[in-house]
């Protein structure tokens, strides 16, 4: 079995110190008295790893992502690569992951936090390699990690298959500040093990939530003109706005007022102003936003406005990706890409529209 491993050597410095994260405060939490934390979880799982598989083939990156520490556990690696600076960032990861991809191996196991395990799933993005970490990190939100480094270690060694699993992050910043809004960073193939922790769902996450938190906003910018789509998750947003809109229909909403209810193509275009929103919910099952139970979303009126997509999490998990079907490619293949997907008053999951 060939395995990839790459360490993170700053990945939780900052927590013990009270900093609730390293990102951009590695030097404030180094004039704090702050110690390395990642190369000790390290340590711990590739000891553990040695024990289950000792002929592994290791391949791994050069000082100090990696290299001494698996000498120290009993490999022979195949350094494949070393950071460009002193001070690793996640260019080195990504880079590093990606000279795993090349060569190529079964397995990449990262010793980080949620930073770390995005930089890696970009790196694998389209690729069938696994990826597992050791966890590292002040903040681990993410499904992509085992519980301890011994279970890392333990998985590594013994899965068989693997299944897709969420790779999360929060910005550290508003972390700081008490916000805690975790979002949807990634999806990666992981190994199958008990010994995967789940992903941290954080908030309400009810429909009632989201339609209060989208209500909010839109009470909030009384300069712009709301274009309300279809279904029951629109309908709830409705219904907090305190109107009862077309169930299967398009409201037209601005500064407190339904401008046009249940509203043709024409109507719509008539009714926009200089800043528009669509807010709209991808059917449950298929995943189209646009072109299914919505025409009068035409073309022409999505060229005239920003989109805003809301769902419950329990639709959202029947669905793979979002899809559009406009009968005009070129505003078809201008919405593929990944899309923030509002799930709850705070909270959001990206989603690929494809």
């Amino acid at each position: 079995m060939r395995i990839g491993f790459i360490l993170n050597p700053i990945a939780g410095m900052g927590g013990r110190v009270g900093l609730k994260g390293t990102d951009n405060k590695v030097e404030e939490a180094r004039a704090l008295g702050a110690e390395p934390r990642a190369p000790d979880r390290a340590e711990r799982a590739l000891d553990a790893l040695a024990e289950r598989l000792p002929d592994a083939e290791l391949l791994t990156w050069g000082e100090p992502m990696g290299a001494s520490i698996v000498r120290e556990a009993g490999y022979d690696p195949e350094i494949l690569g070393e950071p460009d600076r002193e001070e690793t960032a996640s260019d080195d990861t990504i880079a590093a992951v990606a000279a795993f991809r090349e060569a190529p191996v079964d397995l990449v196991l990262f010793v980080g936090g949620d930073g770390t395990a995005a930089d890696v799933a970009e790196a694998l993005e389209g690729s069938e390699i696994p990826m597992l970490g050791i966890p590292a990190g002040v903040k681990v939100f993410s499904s992509v990690f085992a519980v301890s480094p011994e279970e890392a270690a333990h998985a590594a060694a013994s899965f068989e298959r693997t299944e897709r699993r969420e790779v999360m992050d929060i910005d550290e910043d508003e972390y700081r500040e008490g916000e805690v809004h975790p979002e949807l960073r990634a999806v990666a193939r992981v190994p199958v093990a008990e010994s995967l922790q789940s992903s941290k769902q954080l908030g309400g996450g009810t429909v009632e939530a989201l339609a209060e938190g989208v209500a909010d906003d839109i009470r909030a910018a009384p300069e712009k003109t709301y274009v309300l789509g279809p279904g029951s998750t629109v309908g709830a947003v409705k219904a907090e706005l305190d109107f009862e809109g077309s169930p299967i229909g398009v409201d037209v909403w601005r500064d407190g007022e339904v401008l046009v209810k249940d509203a043709a193509e024409q109507e719509i275009l008539d009714a926009l102003g200089e800043e528009n929103v669509i807010i709209v919910s991808p059917i449950g099952g298929q995943g189209f936003i646009f072109g299914r139970g919505n025409p009068q979303l035409s073309p022409d009126v999505i060229r005239q406005c920003s989109v805003e997509i809301v769902a419950s999490r329990s639709k959202l998990d029947t669905v793979n990706v979002l899809r559009a079907d406009t009968d005009d490619t070129a505003v078809d293949e201008e919405l593929h890409g990944w899309w923030k997907v509002r799930v709850g008053k705070f909270e959001t999951r990206m989603m690929k529209l494809v």
